[in-house]
């Protein structure tokens, strides 16, 4: 054996076993190889679990009615992702926006999009406040909306004015209202309408606790159109990073 050498084998007629001085040296490397093993571990972890920044532009009401009640919870289960809303109640060109995705009602979604349903289906109502009522006359079909004070809501993407849709009995109709107050989203809608001003057309769920503590009184019920739910949308080009996967899953509407 050349010198300086400490032989690590003992070799018998029969086998080859470890020497004492092999032992102490497995002894002594054992914990690097473990270090070095839970390290390799920890990378992968931290490969496999989703992080990065989503950008999703959405109408007001749709943080209201989706996010609200399901955000927190997202953001304490996965503290690697941040997410920004951006509200916005146009038709937003999300690829010249750089944002991962839109928020909008199924109707209204591209045909060159991916789409996936993140809520249930949206009723709309009209109502006012019981000051509002004092003295008038409720409206009982869509046209009688024309002898009252309606909150327009200014479509931000066209300019225009939204027309209050209705449907009963499978027809459907339009009516374009008018008023002293216009403005450009539901929340303040919403608002305008505890407060008096006139008639505001937003979605029930929103509003159905003033309405059921009687702060809200809801007309032309029958006449109520249902949308289809919103939904999250991509170009479907894009591929999307596993921030994004792991949210689109989260949100997925699921009867």
């Amino acid at each position: 054996m050349p010198h300086g050498l400490i032989r690590l084998l003992s070799r018998t007629t029969r086998d080859v076993s470890p020497t004492v001085a092999e032992e102490r040296l497995v002894e002594s490397i054992q914990p690097h190889f473990e270090s070095i093993a839970a390290g390799i571990s920890a990378v992968s972890a931290l490969r496999d679990k989703p992080s990065g920044e989503i950008r999703i532009v959405c109408p007001d009401d749709a943080v209201e009615l989706v996010f609200r009640s399901r955000l927190p919870a997202f953001l304490r289960d996965y503290p690697d992702i941040a997410v920004e809303l951006i509200v916005d109640n146009g038709f937003t060109n999300i690829v010249e926006r750089q944002f991962d995705a839109g928020v909008r009602l199924g109707e209204a979604i591209a045909r060159d999009m991916v789409a996936a349903r993140i809520g249930p289906d949206v009723s709309y109502a009209v109502v006012g406040s019981p000051e509002y009522f004092a003295g008038r006359t409720a409206p009982l079909t869509p046209h009688d909306l024309t002898n009252h004070n309606c909150v327009n809501l200014r479509l931000p993407t066209s300019g225009g004015l939204y027309a209050w849709e209705f449907e009963k009995d499978g027809r459907e109709s339009s009516v374009r209202v008018e008023g002293q107050l216009t403005l450009s989203n539901i929340g303040s809608a919403i608002h305008a309408a505890l407060d008096g001003v006139g008639l505001a057309y937003v979605p029930r769920d929103l509003v159905r606790p003033y309405v059921d503590s009687g702060r809200l009184q809801e007309v032309l019920a029958d006449w109520a159109p249902t949308f289809q739910g919103y939904h999250l949308y991509y170009p479907s080009r894009r591929h999307p990073s596993p921030a994004f996967s792991t949210f689109l899953e989260a949100f997925r509407y699921r009867r």
